[in-house]
C-alpha cells in the first residue's frame, strides 16, 4: 500500500539535483491536518529514562488511514529510536498502530536492523513494542541531564576519531600547543590492532609536546558507554568475535597503557555541540558535522547534555519511498545521505560531474570543492542541494529539540561551498518557515576553532578531580 501524493508535499523550494526530494517536515505536517486521532508514544531507555511524544493519526475508518498510518508512525518511531534512544515503544493509541511497529520490527529488514543496532547492541533488549490504553497509562516521562567537558586546567591530550582521518591536539591549560591531523582508513579493517596503533601513534605525539599527560579525551562516531564501544561505524570491518573480545574494551585499553590516567570517550556529536557551546558562550546549541558520515549533539538550553543518542546520520529527512537508501541500514532518506560525504558523491551523477572509477568519498569531495574555487556552476549546485535539504531538516529536528544556535562543521563545509549550503538552508527557513528563522542562529567555527576546537572540546571532557 502507497501513501496518497497530497501526503508527500514537494517544497516550494526544490533542490536542484533531487526534484522528488520530499522533506520530512512538510510531510508530517501535511498528514497531521488531516489526522484526528490523537497519540502518544513513549520511549524507554535501559536507565529508565523515558521520553514522550504526541501526534494524531487518521481514525481507522478514513480510507488512507492503513497505510498513512503505518508509514507515518514508522518513520516517526525511527526518528525517535536514533535521534532520543529507547528500546521499549509504550503506544497509548490505536492498537493497530502497535501491531504494525511490531511486524515492522520483527519482519522489515530495516526494522529488525534497527531492533538489533538500538535495542540489542546499545540497550541490551530487542525493541519492544507495547500497547496501552490510554496516556495517563503511559510510564511517566523522566530523564537525566549532566554537564559534559569544560575542563581545561593541567596538560591534556584530545583526539577526534573520524572515518578517513583521525585529529589529535595537545592542551595545555587551555591552550592548544600542538595538533595534527593524519588520514587513515578505519571502516573496514578487520584486525583492530590497527585502530589500537593509529590512536596510540596520535596520543604519542601530542604527548611529545607537553611536560606530563594529566588526561586524555576523545570523541568517535558511535555510541558508548562508560568508554565502552556499544555501536561505532568505525568497528564495521570488525568480525563480531574480536569486537566483543577487542573492540568493545578498546578505550579501556588504551587507559591502561597512559597509567588510568582521566580518559573519557563520548560521541563525536556531544563533542561537536560542546566545541560549540564553549566557543559560543552559548547554550541551546545543535551541533552538526558533515564529514564521512554525518555526526550530531545537542547541549540543553541549561548547557548539559541527555541521555538522547543524537545519531542524526540515520533518522528520516526524506520521506519519498524512492529515496537513496543508506548503505549500512539499508533503510530510506536517512539523513547520512543528505549531510555527508556520502551526499556529495550521490550528487555527482546528477551534477554531470564525472570522476574516475574507484575514486574515494574524499577525493571526490576534493574535486568538487576544486571545481566549486574555480567557479564552475555544477558544483554549485551540489551545495545549493545539500543547503535546501538542511533548511527543511532543521525544520523537522526543531521540533524535538530546543534549538538557539546551529554550528555547522566538518569537511563539506569548507570554503565557500559551505558559504552557498548555509545561504541556501536559510533562504529555506525565510521562506517555508519564518517563525523558525527569527530564532535559530547559524554558527560557523573560525579557522582556529576549525582546526582546534573539537579536539580541544575533547580534551576538556575527563575532570582532574
Amino acid at each position: 500500500m502507497s501513501v496518497p501524493d497530497r501526503f508527500l508535499p514537494a517544497p516550494r523550494i526544490s533542490p536542484p539535483l533531487d526534484p522528488q526530494f520530499r522533506p520530512a517536515v512538510l510531510a508530517s505536517r501535511a498528514f497531521d491536518r488531516e489526522a484526528t486521532v490523537a497519540v502518544t508514544l513513549a520511549l524507554e531507555q535501559a536507565d529508565g529514562s523515558v521520553f514522550h511524544h504526541s501526534l494524531r493519526v487518521l481514525p481507522e475508518s478514513h480510507p488512507d488511514a492503513a497505510a498513512a498510518n503505518a508509514f507515518f508512525i514508522g518513520r516517526l518511531a525511527k526518528f525517535l529510536l536514533w535521534a532520543w534512544g529507547g528500546w521499549r515503544i509504550h503506544v497509548a493509541g490505536p492498537a493497530s498502530l502497535a501491531e504494525s511497529l511490531r511486524r515492522h520490527y520483527a519482519d522489515d529488514a530495516t526494522g529488525r536492523f534497527d531492533s538489533e543496532v538500538i535495542g540489542r547492541k546499545i540497550y541490551d533488549h530487542a525493541i519492544e513494542v507495547v500497547t496501552v490504553a490510554s496516556p495517563e497509562a503511559l510510564p511517566p516521562a523522566r530523564a537525566t541531564s549532566a554537564p559534559l567537558g569544560r575542563h581545561l586546567d593541567g596538560c591534556r591530550i584530545g583526539f577526534d576519531l573520524g572515518g578517513s582521518d583521525r585529529k589529535v591536539a595537545a592542551v595545555k591549560d587551555g591552550q592548544c600547543v600542538f595538533s595534527e591531523e593524519i588520514v587513515w582508513d578505519p571502516y573496514f579493517q578487520k584486525d583492530v590492532q590497527y585502530h589500537f596503533d593509529g590512536v596510540m601513534d596520535s596520543l604519542r605525539k601530542a604527548a611529545a609536546h607537553l611536560p606530563r599527560v594529566d588526561a586524555i579525551g576523545g570523541s568517535a562516531a558511535g555510541v558508548y558507554v562508560n568508554n565502552r564501544v556499544k555501536v561505532a561505524s568505525l568497528f564495521r570491518g570488525v568480525p563480531p568475535d574480536q569486537f566483543e573480545t577487542r573492540a568493545k574494551n578498546l578505550f579501556l585499553d588504551l587507559r591502561k597503557e597512559w597509567g588510568g590516567i582521566p580518559f573519557d570517550v563520548v560521541n563525536d556529536g556531544e563533542v561537536t555541540a560542546l566545541a560549540g557551546s564553549m566557543s559560543l558562550g552559548q547554550n541551546a546549541v545543535l551541533g552538526v558535522a558533515m564529514g564521512t558520515s554525518t555526526a550530531a549533539g545537542f547541549v540543553t538550553p541549561e548547557g548539559s547534555i541527555t541521555t538522547w543518542l543524537n545519531e542524526l546520520a540515520f533518522v528520516p529527512v526524506d520521506y519519498h519511498p524512492s529515496a537513496p537508501k543508506d548503505e549500512w541500514s539499508g533503510d530510506f532518506g536517512c539523513g547520512v545521505q543528505y549531510f555527508s560525504q556520502q551526499a556529495v558523491g550521490r550528487l555527482l551523477g546528477p551534477a554531470g560531474i564525472e570522476v574516475e572509477p574507484g575514486l574515494g568519498l574524499p577525493e571526490k569531495l576534493k574535486h568538487v570543492q576544486a571545481l566549486m574555487k574555480s567557479g564552475d556552476p555544477r558544483a554549485a549546485k551540489i551545495y545549493e542541494s545539500i543547503g535546501v535539504f538542511l533548511g527543511y531538516a532543521l525544520a523537522h529536528w526543531a521540533e524535538f529539540y530546543d534549538v538557539r544556535h546551529v554550528l555547522v562543521l566538518g569537511r563539506v563545509m569548507t570554503g565557500r561551498g559551505g558559504d552557498l549550503i548555509l545561504e541556501c538552508a536559510r533562504r529555506v527557513l525565510d521562506t517555508e518557515f519564518p517563525e523558525l528563522s527569527g530564532r535559530m542562529a547559524f554558527q560557523v567555527p573560525d579557522e582556529k576553532d576549525k582546526r582546534h576546537g573539537q579536539a580541544i572540546a575533547a580534551a576538556s571532557l575527563p575532570s582532574l578531580s
